[in-house]
């Protein structure tokens, strides 16, 4: 017979080898056999993919996701331009009117509280299509209104139905991207929604300059229903429980109606779902218990007085350019493009420096446990994974320039020179945006199942305390100067620069801990079941 393979130890070509008396060498030994078995196992029932649908399918999903998380920020800022003209037609003063900015992030930041146990529970889809129709509604209103009033209301309810885009779209990117995937998707999904950034003061200031500020709603309440239109169309379901790894096939509202004429984008695997989880109204409350975390709350607590910082700057443009260089709302609306602009530049490329950084670590992480590149890392593997490190690594530099050009760019805006303080914000808007996308990575990362509830606390906690600081910002301005006022924030996100480093130094940890912590109440758990069961079989 022709040679065979041996997948016995301590066989060789038939023959049996002498039992070894060195108790280093059985135990060596047991240790193959139990290797061997675990191959061989791995061989016969391979762990299945993360995701079965391709990386172009990946990535048209994920753009859509961005599209609709355009609304936000889009939303949010194609409204500044028109601020002095608003103020003129309903007679109230800017400082009066900024509160419509504070109320529209204050219900930017809670909304998602609501909708992120949503979108964890009833499917991403159900819930996207719910805020788009929250969403044009709020604009039709806002068309129609002539007060202030309506206008503050009205504010709200469309921070309500845009700003949980965002949250929902994180939610689907951790269904569809692996670990690997993740900063990129992030990276690239932000930049996509920062173009509402970018262009929405532009469309502003040109619409206000020769339409009046009511056609802004108009055009927003038009593109809501283009983009409810295109995502009742071609969104498909993502949410793990419903739709699995893509391979469940998907029914009733989970379906896209593309589906019905390419069936071939189906994987139709029919399979008995496990029962929805019930929604009550103490799950609203679930995304803050994650500030328990410590890990969580380190990471979020940095991020929101940078997010802070950016919305200031940003908030304060009109009035400070306008003061300064007698700007028209056109003008005003170009002044926001740099800002934009590099908002898009800092998420799209964090996502690519990012993907990166995960490269490196992973390398690192495979080479001190042993793992094979050609073993896909698991679930199990990852409960130690550096985390925290891999999402930092390239975040120290980002944080420095911040820093400093927060601090120079009030003092720009007394030299008279235009350029400087736009360069200025560029800079503040870049390096703010590249955080943002890797806090927001991270804090998918530390909770993967609870994706879109993650990033509504996260957002939650920027977007109110944002709010705060944009109510603040006017006065501390009027009060010590732009130069002071913004000194002053540089200085007290510096402060906090000491929560980021605790969380790179033991975010590791922390994580451990937090799967032991919930394996040990799970087993808990478990064992007094199987007493009641054992009582009520007695």
């Amino acid at each position: 017979m022709g040679s065979s393979i041996n997948l016995i130890p301590g066989h060789q070509n038939g023959n049996e080898s002498r039992p070894s008396a060195n108790p280093e060498a059985t135990t060596h030994s047991k240790h193959n056999f139990r290797s061997l078995g675990h191959i061989i196992h791995e061989k016969i029932h391979p762990e299945p993919p993360y995701h079965v649908f391709s990386k172009s399918k990946k990535k048209t999903i994920m753009y859509l996701a961005a599209v609709a998380g355009m609304f936000s920020s889009l939303s949010a800022n194609i409204y500044f331009p028109a601020l002095g003209q608003i103020s003129r037609d309903i007679n109230v003063g800017l400082p009066l009117m900024s509160l419509t900015i504070t109320v529209y992030m204050v219900a930017q930041g809670l909304a998602p509280s609501f909708w992120g146990p949503l979108s964890d529970t009833r499917g991403r889809r159900i819930t996207f299509l719910g805020t788009f129709c929250v969403y044009i509604i709020a604009n039709l209103g806002l068309a129609l209104s002539t007060g202030f009033a309506p206008l503050m209301v009205l504010r709200v309810m469309q921070a309500a139905g845009s700003a949980a885009t965002i949250s929902i779209g994180q939610g689907l990117i951790s269904d569809i991207a692996t670990p690997s995937e993740r900063g990129s998707f992030t990276g690239t999904n932000q930049g996509i929604r920062m173009f509402g950034q970018a262009i929405g003061p532009v469309f502003g200031g040109i619409i206000s300059e020769y339409l009046g500020y009511h056609a802004i709603f108009w055009f927003l309440f038009g593109g809501g229903i283009f983009a409810l239109i295109i995502l009742v169309v071609f969104l498909p379901e993502t949410l793990r429980p419903i739709a699995g790894n893509g391979t469940i096939c998907l029914k009733g509202i989970h379906r896209p109606m593309y589906y019905k004429f390419a069936p071939s984008e189906e994987h139709l695997v029919e399979k008995e779902l496990p029962p929805k989880k019930v929604l009550t109204p103490a799950m609203t409350f679930t995304p803050f218990m994650l500030l328990l975390e410590k890990d969580v709350f380190s990471v979020i607590m940095f991020g929101f007085m940078v997010y802070s910082v950016w919305s200031m700057v940003t908030s304060s443009t009109t009035a400070l350019f306008q003061e300064r260089f007698h700007l028209t709302d056109l003008e005003v609306g170009l002044v926001f493009l740099p800002n934009g602009v590099a908002s898009m530049l800092g998420s799209y490329l964090t996502g690519k420096l990012s993907k990166h950084d995960w490269a490196v670590m992973e390398a690192r992480y495979r080479a001190d446990k042993n793992i094979p590149d050609s073993k896909i890392l698991s679930k199990k593997e990852l409960v130690d994974f550096p985390f925290a490190q891999t999402r930092m690594r390239s975040m120290w530099w980002m944080v420095i320039i911040f820093v400093i050009a927060t601090a120079l760019y009030g003092f720009s805006l007394n030299l008279n020179i235009i350029a400087l303080p736009i360069i200025l914000q560029f800079a503040i808007s870049y390096t703010a945006n590249s955080i943002f996308a890797l806090n927001s990575t991270l804090v998918v990362d530390l909770f993967p199942n609870a994706s879109a509830s993650a990033t509504a606390v996260n957002n939650l906690v920027r977007c109110l305390m944002g709010a705060g600081g944009v109510a603040v910002v006017q006065l501390m301005v009027d009060a010590i100067a732009s130069g002071p006022t913004f000194a002053i924030w540089a200085a007290v996100t510096t402060a906090l620069i000491p929560l980021a480093v605790l969380q790179w130094r033991n975010g590791q940890r922390w994580q451990v801990e937090r799967k032991n912590r919930i394996d040990a109440r799970e087993a808990a758990k478990r064992a007094s079941d199987v007493e009641k069961a054992g009582v009520a079989a007695h």
